[in-house]
């Protein structure tokens, strides 16, 4: 299945994308949109493009687990996708993928202004894949 993934922020939101064996996530874009609307329908339409059947949004959550302001817009974004395409939604604890997505782009020597510009793009990718690899390991212990 293609799945999508985002790391939604309030300036720039990462998209990522996997392919259709959910083997490898892949950064798709950076997205600098402050229009919730115009963002959904360019989240829609990137998702279209790929035939995607699934979209995950990174979900931020405390390090106790609980959901905070941030994590409330979020899931009121995942929820406005949901209501405004036709593909189906869901969430995943994207605890410390920004901090993962500087750690890459640090040992990649990737700094300043071109790191700002990748980070939210690096950080979709990581909470993707980790989504599907978690989907692969429940999938495995299931059988």
């Amino acid at each position: 299945m293609i799945i999508i993934g985002i790391d939604y922020g309030d300036v720039r939101t990462g998209i990522s994308v996997c392919d259709k064996f959910e083997t490898l996530a892949s950064p798709v874009k950076v997205i600098f949109q402050r229009n919730q609307e115009k963002l959904i329908d360019e989240i829609i339409s990137i998702a279209n493009e790929y035939n995607a059947e699934l979209i995950v949004v990174g979900l931020p959550k405390n390090m106790d687990g609980t959901t905070g302001f941030s994590g409330k817009k979020c899931l009121e974004f995942a929820d406005k996708i949901k209501e405004k395409s036709k593909i189906s939604v869901t969430t995943h604890d994207e605890r410390l993928t920004t901090v993962s997505a500087y750690n890459l782009l640090s040992e990649s020597n990737v700094y300043g202004k071109k790191r700002r510009a990748v980070v939210d793009e690096v950080a979709s990718t990581i909470i993707l894949q980790d989504f599907i690899d978690r989907r692969k390991k429940q999938g495995s212990s299931n059988g």
